[in-house]
């Protein structure tokens, strides 16, 4: 795995990974909300591979005002709002709880 692709087994299509938005190091967040533990950070350029995703809070980001979240590994969430999809609605499979 390189620095620029962060990628989970299972999603809607396998091996499909989406841009975050130019210029951003996006936070990654244990559960779908900014109020949840900060795992880490993806760099500016990275790639992620979304498994899943989930409603949460709301959050405003540079592709719009959603409250969705990507779902790119065990307990790692991304705002929707900062992975460009090419959709404003889920591209990926319902998480499961």
């Amino acid at each position: 795995m390189t620095t620029q692709d962060f990628q989970g087994s299972a999603g809607s299509d396998a091996g499909t990974t989406y841009p975050v938005a130019p210029g951003y190091r996006v936070n990654v967040r244990q559960g779908a909300g900014t109020n949840t533990a900060l795992v880490r950070q993806l760099p500016v350029g990275a790639r992620v591979q979304i498994r899943c995703q989930m409603r949460g809070q709301w959050v405003v980001g540079p592709y719009g005002t959603s409250n969705l979240w990507d779902n790119i590994g065990p307990g790692e969430y991304v705002s929707d709002t900062y992975v460009h999809t090419g959709s404003s609605g889920m591209v990926a499979p319902s998480c499961v709880n």
